[in-house]
């Protein structure tokens, strides 16, 4: 992986693959807002606790409602836009976001670095 994981080794991410339904009650219960979305990222490292997650960087919240919605509309295969989503997720969970134009520049291109390391290019069917 081309990312800077903060010279972690051994790092892992729990992915979870659901539907929009719960996807929707993460958000309402996590973030206040009370819709769908496509990812969602929990880190087990932040907060106050002192407890050490070990290698667990975190999970990672898929609705596959919305990634087969998403792989159509952008013209890619389900496989394409799922791990997409969960690199996306990893990648906010490693400390990247998308809150500034630039930001989110530099997160895109490392999701798509990426992806084309695993053949995954956005013409993938």
């Amino acid at each position: 992986m081309l990312v800077n994981h903060g010279g972690m080794d051994d790092i892992e991410v729990c992915v979870v693959l659901t539907d929009d339904h719960e996807v929707r009650r993460l958000n309402r219960e996590y973030r206040g807002i009370d819709a769908p979305t496509d990812v969602l990222s929990f880190s087990q490292r932040e907060g106050e606790d002192g407890f050490d997650p070990g290698p667990l960087l975190g999970d990672v919240v898929i609705s596959m409602d919305r990634a087969r919605a998403q792989a159509e509309e952008f013209g890619h295969s389900l496989a394409r836009e799922v791990a997409f989503l969960a690199v996306h997720g990893a990648l906010h969970l490693l400390g990247y976001d998308h809150a500034t134009p630039q930001a989110e520049r530099e997160m895109m291109a490392q999701a798509e670095a990426v992806l084309a390391g695993l053949g995954l290019t956005r013409e993938a069917r």
